[in-house]
C-alpha cells in the first residue's frame, strides 16, 4: 500500500485543502450578492446553500472529499446551469468577482496559475445565451 498521495490529492493539498476553497468562496459569493446581473440567479433564501455547493465542488475537483457526488450525485455543471441565461456578460461578471477572491488567496504562482485557468476554462464553458442582439456563431 503506497502513502503517496494522488495527484488530486496533491493539488488539492498544494492549493490549501478546505480552508483555501472556503475563503475563496466565501470571498466570491460577497461579490456576487451584490451585482446586479449574477444575484438574481440565486436562491436568495439559500445564500449559505449556494456557497456550500460551490465549495463542494471545487474541493472535489481538485481531490478533496467527495461529499459533493455523495450527496448531489454527478456535477452535470452544463445541464444545473442550462436553467439560467449564462451570457458573456454574466461570465466575465463571474469571473470578475472570481478574480477577487483568486487575488486574496495569495497563492504561489504556479499554484494561482492552474486555479485560474481551471476557472475561466469552467466559466466560459457555463455560456449558454449569446448577448441580447448577437446572433451565435454556431
Amino acid at each position: 500500500m503506497s502513502t503517496q498521495p494522488t495527484e488530486a490529492e496533491s493539488a488539492f493539498a498544494a492549493l490549501g485543502g478546505h480552508e483555501t476553497f472556503r475563503r475563496l468562496v466565501a470571498r466570491f459569493y460577497e461579490g456576487v450578492r451584490t451585482d446586479e446581473v449574477l444575484a438574481p440567479m440565486y436562491p436568495h433564501d439559500d445564500w449559505d446553500g449556494a456557497e456550500e455547493r460551490l465549495r463542494l465542488f471545487l474541493e472535489q475537483y481538485w481531490g478533496g472529499p467527495t461529499t459533493y457526488s455523495d450527496t448531489r450525485g454527478h456535477p452535470r455543471l452544463r445541464m444545473r446551469h442550462v436553467r439560467f441565461e449564462v451570457t458573456p456578460d454574466a461570465r466575465d461578471r463571474w469571473l470578475t468577482h472570481m478574480r477577487v477572491a483568486v487575488d486574496e488567496l495569495d497563492l504561489a504562482p504556479e499554484a494561482e496559475h492552474v486555479l485560474w485557468d481551471y476557472l475561466v476554462r469552467a466559466a466560459h464553458a457555463m455560456v449558454n445565451t449569446p448577448e441580447p442582439g448577437r446572433t451565435p456563431l454556431i
